[in-house]
């Protein structure tokens, strides 16, 4: 779909820098089935290190957050709710682990692969409205964690034009990583394919 690659530059900043910038940027994903490419429209930022509570990465390395802990610009990749896989864009300089969990987009290319990917979409808005359907959507795995989203099979492409953006709590994180004191989840303003919020119940306000 043509455009410029994403500079690897910006991703070692902090994730709450970042998370904005990711909006709007095309991913690719190529593989033998056929490319699916979505537009970001919702991401959440993630700090590690005793930063954020909310974050895998809050009691430093294990053998699941590792690739939080690389070079900027890979994918970390998690089981959660003992069914869905999400992905996360890696970002600060190595050794220093933050994140982005993307959280929804638009398929923009390669739409009648995500939906046989994703047959319970009731609707194109759909498929990729939700970490774990955008995962599933580009057809990612858990096989993909550590993958560098410069190198083939995948493509960051930097968005065109500048989108109005909006902020607010991160969706399901309780506790001292919830609530209005960690307004790091950020989405396209007015965008259709952006998901439901929903407030944990044990966040705080």
């Amino acid at each position: 779909m043509g455009g410029r690659p994403f500079d690897r530059r910006v991703l070692a900043r902090d994730a709450v820098e970042v998370a904005p910038q990711l909006l709007g940027a095309l991913l690719t994903h190529r593989t033998t089935e056929g490319s699916v490419i979505v537009r970001l429209t919702e991401v959440e930022a993630y700090r590690g290190d005793g930063q954020d509570p909310g974050s895998h990465a809050f009691r430093g390395a294990t053998p699941r957050n590792a690739v939080m802990f690389d070079e900027p610009g890979h994918l970390y990749a998690y089981f959660t709710y003992g069914m869905h896989t999400c992905v996360n864009v890696v970002c600060s300089p190595a050794g220093s682990a933050s994140a982005v969990l993307l959280r929804a987009g638009e398929v923009v290319s390669g739409v009648e692969l995500a939906r046989e990917r994703r047959t319970s979409a009731r609707n194109d808005r759909d498929l990729a409205r939700g970490p774990a359907r955008l995962t599933v959507a580009l057809g990612l795995t858990l096989a993909d964690n550590g993958s560098d989203l410069f190198v083939a099979p995948f493509e960051l492409t930097a968005r065109s034009g500048q989108p109005a953006i909006s902020s607010g709590p991160r969706v399901g994180v309780s506790g001292a990583g919830g609530g209005a004191a960690y307004p790091w989840r950020f989405w396209v303003t007015d965008d259709p394919t952006v998901s439901i919020y929903r407030r944990h119940r044990a966040a705080s306000d």
